[in-house]
């Protein structure tokens, strides 16, 4: 999202809370008409073919640049965030699990939060659980001081600069945005990587920048563009909801004025199961 803003994309972003069915099974997923793209690293390639290249004033040396730190993010910092997000059990069961879960529908909400645990443990086990890291202790002791390293040398590439190359935002800025920003942002209960970035006070005025001139949302919580249509949405189900409650005060006051009778005892009518007595009406559509 960040590289089609920077290169000027025109993308609509649809939310899906079904992602296990997504049309390559992972998201993120870009389709354009017969095309469908998974994988941020193909979707970006893809943009660039389009003439939305947000690389195009850079150097061959800071496209091996960006290249190169772009490795150093996925080797460095990548399992880092996995562990923070997916492994460490406080910030699983009191932030990932619950918002991951209010995304998925039932039953599945209970299930898929905990696979994507478990594919992120042996994900960091398998690259970095080699010799002479044997328990998952050591793991998870050298994966951070790895990922401090990598904040590190990313404050020092940056230093005063609002983006890594200049002025203008480029392939590496949003790959480094996308890493930084939930590290950033989400509210944690265990901060250990959170608390080194914001030691590194250039790291956090770039994300802050970005989100200000790229993702601006307003006091509520909307996007300029969204709020429109939350409040279309909010004055409708407005509506619905007093529709809704005049009509059963009418059935009430109806109720009340009509005669009453005593209760009767109602003839229970017998169906076999899947049998003539079975009608259409009954059946409900998913």
């Amino acid at each position: 999202m960040a590289y089609a803003k920077f290169s000027g994309a025109p993308l609509t972003v649809n939310t899906i809370n079904n992602s296990w069915r997504a049309p390559k099974g992972d998201v993120p997923v870009l389709i354009s008409e017969d095309t469908v793209i998974s994988q941020p690293a193909k979707i970006l390639n893809f943009l660039r073919k389009q003439k939305y290249n947000a690389d195009y004033e850079l150097s061959a040396k800071q496209g091996a640049d960006t290249l190169a730190y772009i490795a150093l993010l996925e080797e460095k910092l990548l399992p880092a965030l996995l562990h923070t997000f997916w492994v460490e059990a406080e910030n699983y069961c009191s932030v990932t699990k619950p918002w991951f879960a209010s995304r998925i529908a039932f039953p599945l909400s209970l299930y898929m939060p905990g696979k994507m645990s478990r594919e992120a443990l042996n994900r960091i086990l398998l690259t970095r659980g080699g010799p002479p890291l044997y328990s998952l202790t050591e793991v998870e002791a050298q994966i951070y001081r790895d990922a401090k390293e990598c904040l590190n040398l990313l404050s020092k590439r940056l230093g005063t600069s609002q983006f890594f190359f200049g002025d203008t935002p480029t392939t590496l800025d949003a790959f480094v945005f996308g890493f930084l920003a939930p590290i950033y942002k989400v509210c944690f209960p265990r901060v250990q990587l959170q608390e080194h970035l914001r030691q590194l006070p250039n790291l956090c005025r770039f994300c802050d920048d970005i989100l200000s001139c790229y993702f601006r949302l307003t006091v509520s919580g909307h996007s300029p563009a969204g709020q429109d249509t939350a409040d279309a949405n909010l004055q409708k189900l407005t509506q619905l909801v007093n529709k809704e409650s005049n009509l059963i005060e009418k059935m009430d006051d109806n109720l009340r004025k009509s005669p009453q009778h005593p209760p009767r005892k109602l003839t229970t009518l017998k169906l076999a199961a899947g049998g003539e007595g079975s009608s259409p009406l009954n059946r409900l559509s998913p």
